[in-house]
């Protein structure tokens, strides 16, 4: 019987489940936003929410006494990437200095089309960062600099028979100078025989 035993072992031997605790963790800090299934969001969020408790009482500590290196230290032995702890300690830790706990959020998604495995989604509360609005943002500058293009299958395939038939092309200018058709415009640029009829 498992009574009082208290985290789930995720079919991981220790040292694997760290791991990747860790990665999830970095990953979480990172991007603010991450997806996994409902049992690793659930052990995550303990885990986090104790990395943002160290880091905002090495914030508040000040350098008294060195305990804003020694906060560093503590949440280095499970975040490898400094500029991940750079940015715990520089952003996240002050935006949560007034909050007394629960930094994280976890989002039911649904089911994952593979195992139907629970899909969540974990974020920071209060993250003013939102990676889609980043790529939407990236997205409408490059399409505003290249010409529309078809929305559906169906413009695309009436593209592609009208350019075959020798139509219009997706610009709407004709396909080719002049508004001669392809067969025409090739018998004008062949030459021709001297002797021939």
């Amino acid at each position: 019987m498992r009574h009082n035993v208290g985290h789930r072992k995720l079919g991981r031997v220790t040292e694997h489940r760290l791991a990747l605790l860790r990665n999830q963790a970095t990953a979480l800090l990172r991007h603010e936003r991450i997806e996994t299934t409902m049992p690793k969001a659930k052990e995550l969020r303990p885990f986090v929410e104790r990395l943002i408790t160290i880091a905002k009482r090495g914030v508040a500590a000040g350098d008294a006494n060195g305990r804003t290196l020694a906060a560093r230290r503590l949440v280095a032995e499970d975040i490898q990437d400094k500029a991940v702890v750079g940015k715990l300690f520089e952003t996240i830790a002050p935006r949560f200095a007034e909050r007394p706990g629960g930094y994280t959020r976890i989002l039911r998604v649904g089911f994952r089309r593979g195992d139907s495995a629970e899909v969540a989604q974990v974020e920071l509360i209060g993250s003013e960062y939102d990676p889609r609005t980043a790529e939407v943002k990236g997205d409408e500058e490059k399409d505003a600099a290249e010409k529309p293009k078809a929305k559906g299958v169906g413009d695309r395939l009436k593209a592609a028979a009208s350019r075959m038939r020798g139509g219009k092309d997706q610009g709407g200018s004709k396909a080719q100078a002049g508004g001669q058709t392809k067969g025409a415009a090739r018998k004008a640029t062949t030459p021709r025989k001297a002797g021939g009829s």
